[in-house]
């Protein structure tokens, strides 16, 4: 008889619904955010800035409170402590907001816990940035530092997926699960990105 899967969440432990995808991990977006927080790590960088949001299970920013919050408003940022500490939607969230911090997005990019072949180029070229696990639990980001030329973001086709460079105007949700053993800091990726343009 096959072994029911259950639920990663450790007081949960519960099985995982008959209706849940093959490559579920928790029993519920619940268990799931409980986790997640349980296993948080961001590096220092990102936490000294004020530039925190909540998220929503669609990944709208919000507030601490609770209510939209924007991309482009700082009024409506917070610390990371405040933004951790509050129950408003789902997860975490942190603004980009052109002073150097860049995100590489690779969407989809993992199979299990395995790293789609087009993707590894990237991590390896990457190496000593931080790394961790997107909220939708099938792709990566990488935090750096570098400079996107023209600001903003881009996305590109790789190989067969499918990478997305961020510096500005733009959040990324956190999930503060890191992979792969990378360091908790922000190591430079100008290379990579000039390696990707």
């Amino acid at each position: 008889m096959p072994k029911t899967p259950r639920c990663e969440h450790e007081p949960c432990r519960g099985p995982l619904p008959i209706t849940a995808r093959a490559d579920a991990r928790y029993c519920s977006g619940r268990c799931r955010t409980a986790a997640c927080r349980a296993r948080r790590s961001v590096p220092k960088e990102l936490a000294a800035r004020p530039r925190w949001v909540r998220r929503s299970s669609r990944k709208v920013p919000l507030t601490v409170d609770g209510q939209s919050a924007s991309s482009t408003d700082p009024a409506t940022w917070s610390r990371y402590r405040d933004a951790t500490a509050s129950s408003a939607g789902v997860g975490l969230g942190f603004v980009l907001d052109g002073d150097g911090i860049v995100v590489l997005d690779l969407d989809h990019c993992l199979d299990g816990d395995q790293v789609e072949p087009w993707a590894q180029g990237v991590l390896d070229a990457a190496a000593g940035c931080w790394v961790e696990r997107s909220a939708g639990g099938d792709g990566l980001h990488i935090w750096g530092r570098g400079r996107l030329p023209g600001g903003g973001g881009r996305r590109l086709r790789l190989g067969a997926g499918t990478v997305e460079l961020y510096g500005d105007g733009r959040y990324i949700a956190v999930t503060g699960e890191p992979w792969g053993g990378t360091p908790p800091r922000l190591g430079d990726l100008q290379h990579v990105i000039n390696s990707l343009l």
